[in-house]
């Protein structure tokens, strides 16, 4: 028997999901604490970075993911999440609202929890054209490849029309060309993921 979008949309607002919600500049902290003590299951992912000032250095949390926090709850009763302090919306893809795998958010509490050193990083997708960054291949232009466990990167020889399929460390590798300004959006739609 096939299920209808709606019974399907309906059966997942009923349940709990997460959910990664856009708040407003410098607020995750904040929506963070004010949705814990609310009860709800949320997660802020950090990182420690070391900031200079003329009189000093500190080494202080800042947020993974700026201007969002994930937060796990029911579609049916997200107005207690939408009117927290600070929250702007819950993200959408193509005007759905868009749940996070519950796998990736295993792997960022994984991450917390090991205390790792980890920063930011731009997406990547299978099919990027990216540079080589440090290393013997500094400078190179490919295609990126991924596979489970490893990120492979294609050189090609276009006057040979031959390939070369390179395994790389993920750290070496930065989008090409280089984007001028990062901002969120959903891949299907190519529309800011929280319209």
């Amino acid at each position: 028997m096939k299920m209808s979008a709606t019974t399907h949309v309906s059966e997942s607002a009923m349940t709990n999901s997460w959910f990664a919600l856009h708040v407003k500049s410098r607020h995750e902290k904040m929506v963070s604490s004010i949705l814990s003590g609310k009860g709800y299951e949320q997660l802020l992912p950090v990182y420690r970075s070391n900031r200079k000032w003329i009189d000093r250095e500190r080494e202080i949390d800042l947020p993974l993911f700026p201007g969002y926090v994930f937060c796990k709850f029911s579609l049916d009763a997200r107005i207690g999440v939408v009117t927290t302090p600070g929250v702007v919306n819950i993200v959408r893809c193509g005007g759905e609202f868009a749940p996070v795998d519950p796998a990736e958010i295993a792997a960022l509490r994984a991450v917390m929890k090991s205390n790792l050193p980890a920063r930011p990083w731009q997406y990547l997708a299978s099919g990027d054209h990216v540079m080589i960054q440090g290393g013997p291949l500094h400078g190179v232009i490919g295609i990126l490849l991924q596979t489970k466990n490893s990120k492979r990167v294609v050189l090609k020889v276009t006057a040979l029309c031959r390939s070369v399929l390179v395994e790389i460390d993920g750290e070496q590798i930065l989008p090409y060309p280089p984007p001028f300004h990062i901002t969120a959006f959903c891949p299907d739609t190519a529309t800011r993921a929280w319209d």
